[in-house]
């Protein structure tokens, strides 16, 4: 649950984080929107000026406009004010749009003492969002006026105009921001959901294992009970009866143990000794079965003490995994242990003639549940945990496993385990 709350708040900060870095972007791109909106009306200002500073038709009409002339038109005053302002509309609209700006906007002329006057088209409310730039005009009008003419250039929403010129950055950001928080939001529950999905199957597992330990004890208890008073004709039957109900309450402590390890429960008891004499032991009984299994075992452990932190019974069985997979997975078992010191590590490797891992097998070989198979049928049965045990075991010991396969060439499995250095 902790874990939960930390991821959910690593994704909370890191959302937070892209949305303000993706703000602070905009920003950036705003501040240099506004720069080169500037420098647009800057450019534009100047070619106004120049243009109007000349008596032509367009200034000729404007004067006659701002000044309530309409002695040279036949038409009547009304009229040849709006056909001034719809004129220098145009004309400000092709400026601006030559100039890369394409929004609305207004204009008025007006003279400093206010007695001349001539707006826009379109008349804009004068509020706190009205962006004003004035120019003062040169030439004809001034001086037809006797005064100083101003022609101010009105332009409202600004910004939105301004965010519109950046769509090709703030949308796809925005569109980038939202796939991650999506697929982020997607792995989580998928990732949550399996973990569920697994808790729920160990605890099946594990449930059902429990069930079965109080069947097999009893059974094993029948067993010895019977071999008391068995005729020695039953005995080797009776045997064999207790010596599977070992084999099935191995299997069923392996993967209570596993269960234990997935839910890192605390499962390994680790002590300073020395591994020697446990190896050899072990080596010395596996050699002692061999002409009964009918396979051939040698081993070689170099001189000097084992000096590591192991829990001694899951690091036996991790040995002894790996050496039934050798006798289970050869034809005609040819198997071999190694034990030796080297760069303050503790080596152990078994060695085997067996039928070999394809190299796609080897990348899921510790996996729990896998197994190798021919085709659709499994050779040999089992149940997929015994490296998946041993891989555990390892990383418990805080050590790391090694697999070298070949088909048709064999398997070497080792184990590297960290020994105790002098001083620790």
């Amino acid at each position: 649950m902790k874990k939960r709350r930390i991821y959910i708040i690593v994704f909370v900060v890191s959302v937070l984080g892209l949305a303000v870095i993706q703000y602070k972007y905009l920003s950036i791109g705003l501040n240099l929107a506004k720069v080169q909106f500037n420098q647009k009306i800057a450019l534009t200002s100047q070619e106004l000026k120049k243009e109007l500073r000349n008596k032509d038709e367009l200034t000729f009409l404007i004067g006659k406009a701002i000044t309530n002339d309409d002695t040279y038109f036949k038409l009547s005053l009304d009229s040849v004010q709006d056909a001034s302002k719809y004129f220098l509309n145009d004309f400000i609209t092709e400026k601006l749009v030559n100039n890369g700006i394409d929004t609305d906007f207004s204009f008025r002329i007006f003279s400093k003492d206010s007695t001349y006057y001539l707006t826009a088209p379109v008349v804009f409310a004068n509020d706190e969002n009205l962006i004003k730039y004035p120019l003062e005009l040169e030439g004809y009008l001034p001086e037809l006026l006797h005064t100083r003419v101003i022609l101010e250039l009105q332009f409202k929403d600004i910004n939105t105009y301004f965010l519109s010129q950046l769509n090709g950055l703030t949308i796809p950001s925005l569109i980038f921001l939202t796939a991650i928080i999506v697929v982020v939001i997607w792995v989580l529950r998928s990732f949550y959901w399996q973990r569920r999905l697994i808790t729920t199957t160990n605890e099946f597992i594990n449930n059902l294992t429990h069930e079965l330990k109080t069947p097999v004890f009893s059974i094993g208890l029948a067993t010895k009970m019977l071999e008391a008073d068995a005729p020695i004709e039953n005995k080797p039957i009776l045997g064999i009866i207790r010596q599977e109900t070992e084999r099935l309450k191995k299997h069923i402590d392996k993967v209570l143990e596993l269960g234990s390890m997935e839910t890192r429960k605390k499962v390994f008891d680790l002590y300073e000794l020395d591994f020697k004499p446990y190896l050899q032991k072990l080596c010395e009984e596996f050699l002692l079965m061999a002409p009964l299994e009918k396979l051939e075992f040698s081993y070689n452990l170099d001189s000097g003490k084992y000096p590591i932190k192991a829990d001694v019974f899951h690091l036996e069985n991790a040995i002894n995994n790996l050496l039934d997979n050798a006798k289970k997975y050869s034809g005609n078992p040819i198997i071999s242990l190694t034990g030796k010191t080297k760069k303050d590590l503790l080596h152990i490797e078994v060695s085997d003639n067996g039928h070999g891992i394809s190299e796609k097998d080897q990348m899921r070989i510790f996996q729990k549940y896998y197994r190798v198979s021919n085709g659709d049928l499994h050779k040999v049965a089992g149940y997929g945990l015994g490296l998946s045990y041993v891989k555990k075991v390892v990383q418990g010991h805080k050590g790391k496993i090694n697999l070298v396969s070949k088909v048709g060439q064999g398997t070497t499995i080792s184990i590297i385990i960290p020994l105790i250095k002098h001083g620790r």
